[in-house]
């Protein structure tokens, strides 16, 4: 199996967790969710698979960059 790591786009506040450890995702769901200038910033899956872990939790404060989920595929 493969991971993949799931980073933000943007600096800012994690908002929501769309998903939890073990869950499955299809390619396209969000899985986290980064408000930054009062805007939401969707972190979504980029292939169908199953969450490895959530490394965030609501209100954590991110950098671009960063890593918030792993999947395996």
């Amino acid at each position: 199996m493969a991971e993949i790591k799931l980073t933000t786009e943007v600096a800012g506040r994690v908002c929501a967790i769309s998903g939890t450890a073990n869950a499955t995702v299809n390619n396209g769901d969000d899985v986290v969710v980064v408000e930054a200038m009062k805007m939401e910033i969707p972190v979504s899956s980029s292939a169908a698979g199953r969450i490895k872990s959530i490394l965030v939790a609501v209100d954590d404060i991110v950098v671009e960059g960063q890593v918030v989920a792993i999947l395996e595929t």
